[in-house]
């Protein structure tokens, strides 16, 4: 049990290091929460449709996951954002810096 609760804070430490970077906090409209509610419909798990209903609701460009489930459920929808792996996005980005450089 000692050991499960020394996990547990450890994680929540590293999220909270993580929340502590973020610039900017996003907030959830009631349209983001219907929003939510279809992605749901559609295979995305809840807090996974708060994060896609709230990244599109705030315009952003991309939402980044790790999470591909997540990933070939969103790409399956007709979405106002691209969501993509960090890794995938960031190997396009570059090519594409490269490509239209100079």
């Amino acid at each position: 049990m000692e050991l499960k609760k020394k996990r547990s804070a450890d994680k929540l430490k590293k999220i909270l290091a993580l929340l502590s970077l973020a610039a900017e906090r996003v907030p959830l409209s009631e349209a983001a929460i219907k929003r939510s509610i279809e992605f749901q419909k559609n295979g995305i798990k809840p807090m996974d449709s708060l994060h896609l209903a709230a990244a599109e609701d705030n315009k952003a460009d991309v939402l980044l996951t790790t999470d591909d489930a997540f990933l070939r459920a969103a790409n399956r929808m007709n979405l106002s954002i691209t969501v993509a792996n960090p890794v995938t996005w960031f190997m396009e980005v570059m090519q594409y810096e490269r490509q239209h450089s100079d």
